[in-house]
């Protein structure tokens, strides 16, 4: 009863389930204790506990929100701030006119060692003519350099390097343009700009690329992935040549990749069935179908490019998916909640898993939540989606989406869930193998 109250609570319906197989594995091998309960009973306290531990998420952050007397416009402006005010991300473009003596005979890797900063010099003007930069440009008093950088070492470059000017090098009758592709390639995804060597080796540069909307600026130890835009500089043969390295096949994109999506779900099944032994523990404890596709995910999200597994979704696509599952898990698990919802209720002990379960998620919320917002000034709509993440609950994920107008919560959400997922199937396992062994 205890597992089913506390699995209702924080509405993780796979830990329940792996409560369950754990359980009827237990009665196998221990009579007295088949005999004395059947196997719908951890449901029935499950569905008891179920629908207020939903509304009961909701109302906390709610109460929160009120309690603390947070305005949701203020959060927002906030994460807007945060988000545009990033300097080691946001990319800044300079023209600086070189004048640092020192650095006269080096050429631009070796000015980039010295200073300890990573920036791109995209094109320079020597003599009134323009050229692509290179790596191995060598650096010339005078040279009118233009420069693409991290904002936040815009300072420290133009310090090194010489004095910032004003020049509009779009209206000069230059050979170098710019222009933005996009990696639809498999095979790019995983690798760094470092090695790629697009300077080096193909003789253009990669200023910044966009990813989920933000422009970002090409440090050389980020990894590239299907569906980045890149800014690239150099001759239009070499762009276009790049162009070709990388794919820039925008309609290829509105195509999904679901292939590796279905790989992983069979390869994380197999591995929630496999059992393993915690010592102390007579029975052995599984992942289930929830932990091993989740697991497997992982990877997948981190290795999966060394194995060409691979997976693309657009946009829409995506967030299409999301509310799909949303709303079929939540038909589910009202089905399987309201089939002994009121027979629980109305006999037997139903109304003390209700209490017992709604104070299960109430409390740790309201306490946890105080905590964040005082001690660690925790943004609301980051609060919001690590609680969902933390309980597992779509429902509230799908209510803080709602009331934000940024990616907050689910970024939070995702954060945390993996985790969470994983040790909420394990402990319903293990209580139930430390009291009923």
């Amino acid at each position: 009863m205890m597992v089913g109250v506390l699995c209702g609570a924080v509405t993780n319906t796979p830990g329940l389930g792996a409560a369950g197989e754990t359980l009827a594995e237990v009665m196998n091998n221990n009579l007295a204790l088949k005999n004395a309960m059947d196997g719908h009973q951890i449901a029935s306290a499950y569905a008891c506990a179920y629908p207020l531990g939903v509304v009961g998420m909701i109302g906390a952050t709610i109460a929160i929100r009120y309690l603390l007397r947070i305005s949701l416009s203020q959060e927002e402006e906030v994460i807007r701030r945060q988000m545009e005010d990033n300097p080691h991300a946001k990319p800044a473009h300079l023209t600086i006119v070189a004048s640092n003596k020192s650095l006269v005979g080096k050429n631009l890797f070796q000015v980039g060692q010295f200073l300890g900063r990573t920036f791109v010099c995209t094109r320079i003007e020597r003599d009134g003519e323009i050229f692509h930069a290179g790596s191995n440009t060598v650096f010339t008093l005078g040279d009118k350099m233009r420069i693409v950088c991290a904002e936040d070492d815009a300072e420290a470059i133009i310090a090194f390097l010489g004095d910032p000017i004003e020049m509009d090098w779009d209206e000069d009758h230059s050979p170098i343009i710019s222009k933005r592709i996009i990696v639809t390639k498999p095979e790019i995804e995983g690798k760094t700009f470092g090695e790629m060597h697009f300077s080096t080796v193909h003789g253009v540069n990669i200023t910044r690329f966009t990813r989920s909307g933000l422009d970002l600026f090409a440090d050389r130890n980020l990894k590239m992935q299907i569906g980045d835009r890149l800014m690239v500089v150099g001759s239009e043969a070499n762009v276009k040549r790049v162009a070709d390295l990388v794919g820039n096949s925008a309609k290829r994109l509105n195509y999904p990749n679901i292939a590796p999506i279905f790989i992983g779900i069979m390869l994380g099944i197999i591995v929630g069935i496999i059992p393993f032994t915690i010592s102390g523990i007579p029975n052995p404890v599984k992942l289930g179908i929830a932990g091993g596709p989740l697991i497997i995910a992982i990877l997948l999200g981190r290795y999966g490019y060394k194995v060409h597994l691979v997976s693309y979704t657009t946009t829409s696509v995506n967030l299409f998916v999301r509310e799909l599952g949303l709303i079929l898990f939540l038909a589910s698990v009202g089905i399987k909640a309201g089939a002994n919802f009121w027979t629980t209720i109305a006999e037997g002990d139903g109304l003390k898993y209700v209490w017992i379960g709604f104070l299960i998620t109430i409390l740790p919320i309201l306490i946890i939540g105080v905590i964040a917002r005082l001690r660690y000034k925790l943004n609301y709509f980051n609060f919001m989606g690590l609680i969902a993440g933390a309980n597992t609950d779509p429902p509230l994920l799908g209510f803080s989406n709602d009331l934000a107008n940024n990616d907050a919560p689910a970024v939070s959400y995702s954060t945390v869930y993996p985790l969470s997922m994983f040790l909420r199937i394990l402990t319903a396992q293990l209580i139930i193998l430390f009291f009923c062994s």
